[in-house]
């Protein structure tokens, strides 16, 4: 392996801005915001965890955790993303290594489970279902997916920070 994975830290922040941005252009599911996101999430204080994957040139991955709004109250339940990996280095298990160690990590800080709006066949791989209790409104219901750590599945409707609109 050729790259580590460490915590953001102060002075991440425009390398994060420069890859997600790589890394979602022309994407057709991509508003072109995604970067910002992460600006807003870090400004509200609503980034829970951010960790980096760096290469010797520098960060070539970065995944993103902030809380999931659960309608019934509950707490405990994150939202992973954005990800992103340098597009030329996709396909390499950046992506992955950079979602379990964030899983590990949320799982220390006591997280019940994650949600994510993604790709159902690339998330199904790591254990997310679709269909749940937990759902979002929305026109995204399709791309919504959890999972558990281990707790029920609250029935309940799903929002996200501020910073996502």
């Amino acid at each position: 392996m050729s790259w580590t994975i460490r915590p953001e830290r102060p002075g991440d922040e425009a390398a994060i801005r420069a890859l997600t941005q790589r890394a979602f252009l022309g994407l057709p599911y991509s508003d072109g915001d995604e970067a910002d996101m992460i600006e807003r999430l870090r400004s509200d204080d609503d980034l829970l965890l951010s960790l980096v994957a760096e290469d010797h040139r520098g960060i070539i991955g970065q995944i993103t955790y902030s809380r999931a709004l659960l309608s019934n109250g509950e707490d405990g339940w994150m939202l992973i993303g954005p990800i992103s990996v340098a597009p030329a280095r996709q396909r390499e298990g950046i992506g992955r290594a950079l979602i379990e160690a964030g899983e590990a990590a949320i799982r220390e800080m006591g997280a019940k489970g994650i949600t994510v709006l993604g790709d159902p066949q690339l998330y199904g791989r790591f254990g997310f279902a679709q269909h749940t209790p937990l759902r979002l409104e929305g026109e995204l219901t399709e791309y919504f997916q959890v999972k558990s750590f281990g707790a029920d599945i609250p029935e309940a409707t799903v929002s996200f920070a501020p910073a996502f609109g």
